[in-house]
Parts: C-alpha cells; structure tokens; sequence
C-alpha cells in the first residue's frame, strides 16, 4: 500500500489546538492527526454497532465542545 498526501487546510484556533497537542503528546501533527482519526473511527464503529456513548454535564456545553454535527442518533447526556 502506497501513502497518499493531502493539504489540510485549519482555521488559526484549530491549527493551534494540533500544535498544540502535537507538543502536550510528543508527538508530530500527522501523528496526532491519524491518532484522532483512529479514535473518530472507534467510536463510529462501535456506535454502528449498538453502543451508547454519554458524557456528563449539560447538552449545550457537549454541542459547543464537540460540535452539533457530530452527535450521534444514540448520544445520551446526563446533567451533573
């Protein structure tokens, strides 16, 4: 299997969040990119299979930190 490049293009706050982790990990940006994608692909996984996945504290601040695209039909939030 070859590699294949992209350009990713990242809004300045976002760059410094993958800098900024990259330094926090040890680890390069392209690591720390596949990392996540690894993790995004986990959790998609399981949640096609059934799971559940939750977090605690209120719906707004899950949306403003995750994002609303990204709640899945089978999200449950508790209140704390």
């Amino acid at each position: 299997m070859s590699d294949k490049t992209m350009t990713l293009n990242l809004t300045n706050a976002e760059m410094a969040v993958l800098e900024g982790f990259a330094e926090e990990f040890g680890m390069s940006k392209t690591a720390v990119m596949r990392s996540a994608l690894r993790l995004y692909q986990l959790v998609q996984h399981r949640l096609k299979n059934g799971e559940a996945m939750s977090w605690s504290g209120d719906h707004q601040r899950l949306v403003e930190f995750v994002g609303p695209d990204f709640i899945p039909p089978r999200l449950t939030t508790t209140t704390d």
